[in-house]
C-alpha cells in the first residue's frame, strides 16, 4: 500500500440501525486507510455494507462508533455546518442515475454546486471541469439533449469542479451500455493519472479491474484488501448482487 500519511483513515467504524424491534449491524468494525492518489473498488453483494461505508466517506452519515480522519482531522469534532463545509470542498460525488437538473444547460448543473458555496468565477472553473471530461462542445445542451454517457461525464464534471480531495462513484456506470462503461472508466482513469483520488463502489468484477485496490465487504466487514497484482484472480462470471 502507499506509505505516508493517510487522505482517509477509518478505525473501528460500525454502524447500526433500529428497525423495529430489530438491530441491524451494516457495519461492524471497518478499519480502512485510502492515500491520496488512488483509485480503490469497494465491491460486496447486497447487504455486504459497501452503500453504508459509501455514505459514511461522503460525511452523509455519521457511525454509531469508531472514528474517521480526513486529512488529518477527526470529523467527528466537526459542527454541523463544518461538516457540510468539508463534504462540499473535499468531497466529490457520482451517482448512478446522473441526479442533473433536467431543465438546466450542462454548465448550469455544474456551476450547481459553486453557487451552493458562493465561489467567485462559477462560469470559467465549470467550463474547465467540462473540458476536463471533454464535453466543452456540450456546454449548453440540456440532459435530455445528450447520451447516457455524456451525462454521467456532465455529473463527473459537477463533482470535480471544486477540485475534491476524494471522489466518491456510486455504480457509476449501472445505467450505461457496456461501450459507454468503458469510456467512463476510461475518464476514471485519466483523472487518476492526472492524481485524483477515486473511490468506485461497485458489484461488478470487470470495472473492479479497472481500479489499483479492491476492498471486499462481507457481511460489513473487509473481507480482503488487496493492491491489483496481488489480488487473486476474480472469474470473468463473478457478478455479486
Amino acid at each position: 500500500m502507499t506509505s505516508g500519511e493517510p487522505l482517509i483513515r477509518l478505525k473501528g467504524i460500525t454502524k447500526e440501525y433500529q428497525m423495529g424491534a430489530e438491530i441491524v449491524r451494516a457495519l461492524r468494525g471497518i478499519d480502512l486507510a485510502i492515500h491520496e492518489n488512488e483509485m480503490l473498488a469497494v465491491m460486496g453483494s447486497s447487504g455486504s455494507g459497501k452503500s453504508t461505508l459509501l455514505n459514511i466517506l461522503g460525511l452523509l452519515d455519521v457511525p454509531t462508533a469508531g472514528q474517521y480522519w480526513l486529512d488529518g482531522q477527526d470529523v467527528a469534532k466537526l459542527s454541523q455546518s463544518a461538516l457540510a463545509r468539508v463534504r462540499g470542498r473535499r468531497i466529490g460525488f457520482v451517482f448512478q442515475t446522473f441526479e442533473l437538473l433536467p431543465r438546466q444547460t450542462a454548465i448550469r448543473n455544474v456551476e450547481l454546486p459553486l453557487i451552493y458555496s458562493g465561489t467567485p468565477h462559477r462560469r470559467q472553473l465549470a467550463i474547465e471541469a467540462l473540458q476536463r471530461v471533454g464535453l466543452e462542445d456540450r456546454m449548453k445542451h440540456r440532459p435530455n439533449e445528450m447520451s447516457g454517457g455524456q451525462r454521467q461525464r456532465v455529473a463527473i464534471a459537477r463533482a470535480l469542479v471544486q477540485r475534491p480531495a476524494i471522489l466518491l462513484a456510486d455504480e457509476p456506470t449501472g445505467n450505461l451500455d457496456s461501450h459507454t462503461s468503458e469510456e467512463i472508466l476510461d475518464l476514471f482513469e485519466n483523472l487518476y493519472r492526472e492524481g485524483q483520488t477515486i473511490v468506485i463502489v461497485t458489484h461488478e468484477a470487470d470495472i473492479a479491474r479497472r481500479c489499483r485496490r479492491i476492498v471486499r465487504l462481507r457481511d460489513g466487514q473487509v473481507e480482503s484488501d488487496h493492491e491489483i497484482g496481488k489480488e487473486p484472480p476474480i472469474p470473468s462470471t463473478a457478478i455479486l448482487d
